[in-house]
């Protein structure tokens, strides 16, 4: 005979419970006829309600008993229970109008109906239904029961396998609390066939069986409800059944939506009791390819089972550490996943699964190859070869876009070298794992059980880390230049990599780990292979991680965040690939905005070395006629200029461009109105001093405080600028200038006379005549050059560049560098690194108004100085020979009492006169703003770009906004 299937979930309804007495079981031999159906179908009407009592009882009574272990489970037992309906097989066909052809949802009553409609989440009620279908079409009229039926029957109309007791609480000889509660319910066990009744299957012991699948209407293979926790049924699954009549359930397909895997497997492999590749009530889903059985998530979370213990300590250290839930899926992810490796032979590459016992190091993904013998102490090459064996299926599904997006959890990095430098956020908040003792956030503290063994955290940064060089701001801390927040993606990437705004763990953990590797050694260049064997996760997204860590390391070398400057890097060796190298640019202006620019596009450096002096804070202020400034007079007059500042900054938040004022006028504006308030007289002294503080700002805007804005001579302290020491370059800045010129084709003395890039390319003419032709070009030349026309650009520079370009300020300064035959100045400065010369008026303010000593190891004895403001124009006119006099003078006024040796050398320079120069450094002047630099920034047409200081907003008047100015620009070069 036929078997019923599963009732479908359209035709059943919610209804009421109805009353029913119910009858009599039939008698064993007797025929069931079509009036006796009828019969008892009325009967079914009337005494619905006490039966259903009844067994919900016995289902209530019988879930308890299976260990629900806590309220909450017992109440959710309970709400089980009451959704439940009255199993068919328990009413002796009640209700039941059987037709010759069989019988069907509609041929039983209306109350039954109802009952058996009502919805519920037990999957019980469905395949009880579909026995009370099977048993009625069995009972056609006409066909005889078999002789002595019993609900407890052992035969093939059971519902149970013999094996296996039906009830929880009956004896082999006593029917069940249920059947003994139900009137006419047969007492014996031994017989070996009757008609399938309700016995009890809610109250089966705490084993579970496996599900049997029913596909044909014999009821001794009928599904039988393995697990508390079971599930809904999947509608693949229920294809699945109605689709072969003979074959048995072997598998249960994988519940998360969306997931191709047909047949799952579980890699945890923790309980005896595992699935490993056959059925388990519940797969845990953790990416398409790995899963965990339900047996084995119990090994783990349930407090009686043998690895409750190691997922509690993990949880403890996860809890301690981590911010993200520890929950069993994270477990599984962070210690039962298998590690993944690819095979390092060139010819092969193929990725391999290593055992779960084995932990992966950067050492063994160096060196791994296919089939090679890893343990605790040793690693042992393989003799055969393993690379003809195939790869793994799931390998290739990886690199799908839509892989990424069915995965659970985010990958977090185990023994990350970025961890020593993020100490102070939460692991799991920066992409690395909680569970690692490098990662442990309480120092000295001891972990209750070591996890997985790993390198403790070191207490100083790594080997060959510059302390002067940090990568991540750290919580809570001031903006600073060139460093990233570890925890969120910026603008320019989000824009980059738009899969990682919805959960950016995966590629913050990557890019905060390549930035730690650049900063541990950046003389040499960062490359994907290098960055690969620190990558260390559990998984197949191992596999995902390190094809997206090339993605993010060329990104951040264009960007100029890595594999920037003077690099040892071989000549057949690439920072970009061969995808950015179809390119042809022309770079005007050999600074070190072009230089910088040229290297970066150049691909390649070379080693190099650089010591770096910090710079003292003493700073003598030494008046003419040798006397030292008392320092409490430095300092009330240093706080009183920078309140004369602070009132400016004040005065100008609610200013307008057009009501702004020279920066000079306003201080004395300011000064006047102090004076005339509070009646303080400043002495001559603390006048003269005030006006060396003044000479010193001007230093800084390049140029005499009556052509600065007062509104924006600042306008940089509002972006995060560079922290650390102040440090001298004792080579000077030419080892870095030339090193950066090495192996680049310059061009010297071919001054650019006009650029056309009206056409597809670039034309470039030089003031000979010559020219040359390249897609883009980027101008370097400076500010005042641009200024005076001295390149005619066709079609020529939109108004908004121009407007932009005269609104900032050509800056001068000069200085004069010289070298003595001793060192006479160390007796009275003390080994100071500077001293200052107090101007005896305000005519000579800016006249060397600070002495440098360039040689803090006093091998030679050289002094540097200034001479800024309005003192420029006073030398302008003088030769070097004059320009030495005055300085000798200045010297010999502040060291009065001892002899000043003439100099051995000297040199003055002439930037303001140069022709190719012109200028020192920019400033905005009255009237203009911080958004011109950003303007004189923008290229035009993606064919012209325009790279200097006066490029650079943030960092501009310095030598570093040059260079990263010549960074950023080849940057977006490489990227058009």
């Amino acid at each position: 005979m036929a078997r019923a299937g599963p009732a479908p979930r359209q035709r059943r309804r919610r209804g009421p419970y109805s009353s029913l007495v119910p009858p009599a079981p039939p008698t064993p031999g007797h025929a069931v006829t079509g009036a006796e159906a009828a019969a008892a179908a009325a009967a079914a009407e009337r005494g619905l309600r006490l039966a259903a009592r009844i067994v919900l009882s016995c289902a209530r009574s019988a879930r308890l008993r299976r260990g629900a272990g806590s309220p909450g489970r017992r109440a959710a037992s309970r709400l089980r229970s009451q959704r439940c309906l009255l199993p068919p097989d328990s009413l002796h066909l009640s209700g039941a109008k059987v037709s010759p052809g069989g019988c069907c949802f509609s041929d039983f009553g209306e109350e039954t109906r109802k009952l058996f409609g009502k919805r519920g989440g037990c999957s019980w009620r469905r395949e009880r239904w579909g026995s009370l279908l099977g048993i009625v079409r069995a009972l056609s009229p006409g066909e005889r029961l078999p002789p002595a039926a019993s609900p407890h029957s052992g035969g093939r109309n059971s519902l149970a396998r013999p094996s296996q007791p039906r009830c929880g609480g009956g004896a082999p000889s006593q029917p069940c609390r249920c059947c003994r509660n139900l009137p006419g319910a047969a007492t014996t066990r031994s017989d070996t066939s009757g008609i399938a009744r309700f016995s009890g299957t809610m109250a089966t012991p705490r084993r579970r069986t496996k599900k049997k699948a029913s596909f044909d209407h014999s009821p001794d293979s009928l599904p039988l409800r393995s697990s508390g926790r079971q599930a809904k049924k999947k509608a693949t699954e229920t294809t699945d059944e109605d689709e072969d009549g003979s074959s048995e359930k072997k598998y249960r397909r994988c519940e998360k939506s969306g997931c191709t895997v047909a047949c799952p497997v579980c890699f945890a492999s923790a309980s005896e009791r595992c699935a490993k590749n056959g059925y388990t009530s519940r797969w845990y889903h953790l990416s398409c390819g790995e899963h965990f059985c339900n047996e084995c998530f119990d090994h783990y979370y349930r407090s009686h089972k043998d690895g409750y213990d190691k997922y509690t300590t993990w949880k403890k250290i996860w809890t301690s550490n981590g911010k993200t839930e520890p929950s069993p899926k994270a477990f599984m992810a962070d210690q039962q996943l298998p590690y993944w490796v690819q095979c390092t032979k060139p010819e092969c590459r193929k990725w391999r699964q290593l055992t779960k016992e084995i932990h992966l190091t950067p050492q063994i993904a160096r060196t791994y190859r296919c089939g090679m013998k890893l343990n605790s102490t040793t690693v042992k090459p393989e003799t055969s070869d393993h690379c003809c064996l195939p790869e793994d299926l799931r390998v290739s599904e990886v690199s799908n876009h839509w892989w990424y997006s069915m995965l659970i959890l985010p990958p977090l990095l185990k023994d990350s070298v970025a961890a020593p430098l993020l100490s102070a956020y939460y692991p799991d908040c920066v992409g690395m794992s909680p569970s690692c003792a490098s990662t442990h956030r309480a120092a000295g503290s001891t972990s209750p059980g070591k996890l997985e063994p790993s390198k403790a955290a070191p207490s100083a940064p790594a080997p060959g880390m510059n302390r002067y060089f940090q990568p991540f701001y750290q919580p809570n801390e001031c903006g600073k230049a060139l460093c990233v927040r570890p925890d969120v993606m910026e603008l320019d990437e989000l824009y980059e990599f738009p899969e990682y705004s919805r959960d950016p763990t995966m590629y913050l953990a990557l890019r905060n780990l390549i930035l730690a590797l650049w900063f541990t050694n950046c003389k040499e260049a960062l490359t994907p292979q290098k960055c690969i064997p620190h990558i260390i996760v559990r998984g197949l997204v191992r596999i995902r991680c390190v094809q997206e860590v090339e993605r993010i390391l060329y990104f951040m070398t264009r960007k100029g965040l890595i594999n920037t400057g003077v690099l040892n890097v071989g000549t057949d060796q690439h920072l970009l690939p061969k995808d950015y190298h179809n390119k042809s640019v022309i770079i005007i202006g050999a600074g070190p905005a072009g230089l910088a620019a040229a290297r970066q596009l150049h691909n390649f450096g070379i080693k190099l070395g650089i010591s770096m002096h910090k710079f003292g804070e003493r700073c003598d202020l030494i008046q003419e006629g040798g006397r030292i400034t008392d320092p409490t007079i430095d300092k009330r007059m240093d706080f009183h200029f920078n309140a004369l500042l602070d009132v400016v900054s004040e005065w100008r938040k609610d200013k307008t461009q057009l009501q702004d004022v020279p920066l000079g006028e306003k201080i004395e504006e300011i000064y006047k109105a102090f004076i005339q308030e509070s009646g303080i007289q400043f002495s001559e002294l603390e006048q003269q001093v005030l006006h060396f503080h003044l000479s010193n700002l001007e230093y800084a805007c390049g140029s005499s405080l009556h052509q600065v804005s007062a509104r924006s001579w600042d306008h940089n302290e509002f972006f995060a600028q560079f922290a650390g020491d102040h440090t001298l370059l004792t080579p000077g800045y030419s080892v870095i200038i030339e090193k950066l010129a090495e192996g680049l084709d310059i061009r010297l003395e071919s001054p650019v006379q006009s650029i056309d890039y009206s056409g597809d390319e670039v034309q470039v003419t030089m003031t000979d005549g010559t020219g040359c032709t390249a897609q883009k070009v980027l101008v370097t030349v400076p500010l005042a050059l641009l200024q005076k026309g001295a390149i005619h650009f066709s079609p020529p520079l939109s108004d908004k560049k121009m407007k932009a370009i005269n609104s900032l300020g050509a800056g001068i300064i000069e200085k004069i560098a010289l070298q003595f035959p001793y060192r006479f100045w160390d007796s009275k400065v003390q080994g100071a690194d500077f001293f200052g010369h107090v101007p005896p008026s305000a005519g000579k303010r800016g006249l060397f108004a600070v002495f440098y000593d360039m040689d803090p190891q006093k091998k030679q004895s050289v002094l540097m100085s200034v001479v800024a403001g309005e003192a420029v124009a006073s030398v302008r006119t003088l030769d070097d020979k004059q320009v030495l006099q005055q300085c000798m003078a200045a010297l010999r006024e502040l060291f009065k009492e001892q002899e000043v040796p003439d100099p051995t050398k000297y040199f003055v320079t002439r930037w303001s006169t140069d022709p190719w120069i012109q200028m020192a450094y920019s400033f905005v002047k009255t009237g203009g703003s911080g958004e011109a630099y950003d303007i004189l920034a923008e290229e035009i047409q993606g064919m012209v770009f325009f790279a200097g200081e006066a490029t650079n907003r943030h960092f501009p008047q310095t030598v570093t906004g040059a260079y990263l100015s010549g960074v950023r620009e080849a940057s977006k070069i490489a990227a058009f």
